[in-house]
């Protein structure tokens, strides 16, 4: 899938090479990325398109940058029995072979619960382990999934790439155990 220039994304990665988060990168510490980054960059975002579909791209641009430089194996935006996926953990391959050690990251770019539902349910079908599908929202929901809320003085977004380094070292996938918790 080629993706489309997205100003965004383009705010969010310009922002992500300031000194400071290069420093935080280096220092391997991603709850203060995270904060740092809701801090200064959420108002922004929110005012640059819809809330929803602007904080979805903020979680999905975030968490992509996280995961590389934690160095935990992931894709994101594939598509599997014409399931779109926003992020999966540590790969497709794994989820077809091992579901308990694949994670789905759900990350919806609307509020409304129905249609939120209805991917949780096309997501389970692929991803049988309900415990292994959390979500990134700009709300509380009543979902029975992890849920993280992308919110600009929120702890529990940035909590979300420790809680990934832990699922993966617990499955063994990490053979580096890079991101020690």
């Amino acid at each position: 899938m080629q993706e489309e220039p997205n100003p965004i994304k383009d705010y969010l990665f310009e922002y992500l090479k300031s000194k400071k988060i290069q420093e935080l990168t280096a220092q391997s510490k991603f709850i203060e990325i995270i904060k740092d980054v809701l801090e200064n960059c959420f108002d922004k975002i929110v005012s640059m398109g819809g809330k929803e579909e602007g904080l979805a791209i903020l979680a999905t641009g975030l968490l992509h940058y996280l995961l590389t430089n934690a160095l935990i194996p992931s894709q994101r935006k594939i598509e599997y029995n014409k399931i779109e996926i926003d992020i999966i953990i540590p790969n497709l391959k794994t989820l077809q072979t091992d579901p308990k050690k694949s994670l789905i990251i759900y990350i919806p770019k609307s509020s409304d619960k129905k249609v939120m539902k209805e991917k949780l349910n096309q997501l389970e079908k692929i991803q049988p382990i309900k415990d292994n599908i959390w979500i990134i929202s700009t709300e509380e929901l009543d979902f029975q999934n992890k849920t993280y809320e992308i919110k600009k003085n929120n702890a529990s977004f940035s909590k979300i790439i420790n809680d990934i380094g832990q699922f993966v070292n617990v499955q063994g996938e990490n053979k580096f155990k890079i991101l020690r918790i």
